[in-house]
């Protein structure tokens, strides 16, 4: 069988190391550069060892093409392009329009169709569907489903084959199809009714996650006001053995997931007429936690950051990482230069970020700490600076919130 995957990020290159060890797999990426690299056996992404992309290529499993004409002759092909927000924080679609087009002018013959790309409830049926129609001009007809990807990046104890996938197609064939694909190595497969049940569970939990951690970043607001410790706050509401779920303070989300998907769901609301409010505000309360967190900083520093140098300590989206997609110290760092800072970073897993270098820890009046990573010393960062402020409650002895 033959699957191609249009799209080699964190998800599409995930699900060609799984697929991969079934099939045979065309991984369809348009940079040039990274098709190279993956063809040579290099892998860009935590968790995919270049050594078993190596040997995948080698048995003829895996190749990488950016012809598009590569695609012709699948018999599954599975939709993984980022879906990121816009500059004002709507669904861009664009990369989802683009794999569309490729799949309607280059698949000729029946297939599987299968979008794993987080979307908006209805996208198979209302836009993936006819899209593909319309650029195959009705010369042949596909099955259509969707199983909404649940990758984290950089984490080894869910993978593809232990983590519980969802499925659905728009037909009862397009079901059982995918399940019959998925079965050769996810575990635990749950069909639901529709394409956009699933659609929407995935929104729903990205969206839980962010309306909880800003529920916590807003308490931790409230402790600082109060005079207490967030973190003492929430270990003694956690030995609770039931009924609460401990979530914690940050500078804000980042990544692929939790700052875009409840937007998309606040989207699918307004298109209803329904009023998303705990969404929207959980959006506004993570993305202030960038101005608290400098207000916080030039209180402590005789109320002006002006011509004063800042280093930021990790700008990856999370630990262990070198991720920085919406990652929340790019809002930091522009209230910092907003207050007249003058910022570097410091992260050991990015090199270069935003057309600049890390550079090596210490040597600025203040330090604030957005991530941490394992591989990075918390008692090096305390010594790093005159004062440090730490967004992860894991650098004791510094300021916190």
């Amino acid at each position: 069988m033959k699957v191609a995957i249009i799209g080699q990020g964190y998800v599409g290159l995930t699900i060609s190391k799984f697929a991969a060890e079934h099939y045979s797999v065309v991984g369809f990426e348009k940079n040039q550069n990274l098709a190279n690299a993956l063809n040579s056996g290099i892998s860009h992404i935590e968790g995919i060892e270049s050594s078993d992309l190596a040997r995948l290529i080698e048995g003829g499993r895996y190749i990488a093409t950016t012809n598009a004409a590569d695609i012709a002759g699948s018999d599954v092909v599975i939709i993984a392009v980022p879906t990121p927000l816009t500059k004002d924080r709507k669904p861009d679609l664009a990369y989802l329009e683009a794999a569309c087009q490729t799949i309607g002018e280059n698949l000729r013959t029946s297939a599987l169709i299968i979008n794993e790309s987080t979307s908006f409830p209805g996208t198979v049926r209302n836009l993936i569907k006819p899209l593909i129609e319309k650029h195959s001009k009705g010369v042949v007809e596909h099955l259509y489903a969707v199983s909404p990807e649940r990758v984290d990046p950089g984490r080894t104890d869910w993978n593809q084959t232990n983590t519980p996938r969802l499925y659905a197609g728009l037909t009862s064939e397009a079901s059982e199809a995918a399940r019959s694909f998925y079965s050769n190595f996810c575990k635990e497969l749950v069909e639901v009714s529709s394409p956009e049940v699933a659609e929407s569970a995935k929104l729903f939990e990205n969206t839980f996650r962010q309306v909880n951690i800003a529920l916590v970043n807003e308490f931790a607001q409230i402790t600082h006001a109060l005079g207490i410790s967030v973190y003492e706050t929430l270990d003694a509401a956690a030995t609770k053995p039931y009924g609460f779920m401990k979530f914690m303070p940050s500078a804000g989300v980042g990544g692929h997931c939790i700052p875009v998907d409840p937007s998309y769901l606040a989207h699918t609301a307004a298109g209803v007429g329904v009023p998303a409010t705990f969404i929207e505000r959980a959006n506004e309360v993570n993305l202030e936690m960038a101005k608290y967190v400098v207000d916080r900083v030039k209180a402590d520093n005789g109320g002006s950051l002006d011509g004063k140098s800042v280093q930021v300590v990790g700008v990856a989206y999370k630990p262990n990482v070198a991720d920085v997609r919406e990652t929340p110290a790019e809002p930091l760092i522009e209230e910092l230069k907003k207050a007249g800072a003058v910022v570097n970073w410091s992260d050991d897993l990015v090199a270069n970020w935003m057309g600049k270098s890390s550079t090596p820890l210490g040597g600025a009046d203040i330090a604030v700490v957005v991530t941490l990573h394992a591989v990075t010393d918390a008692s090096a960062v305390l010594k790093s600076a005159p004062y440090v402020f730490d967004t992860t409650g894991k650098v004791f002895g510094a300021q916190s919130l």
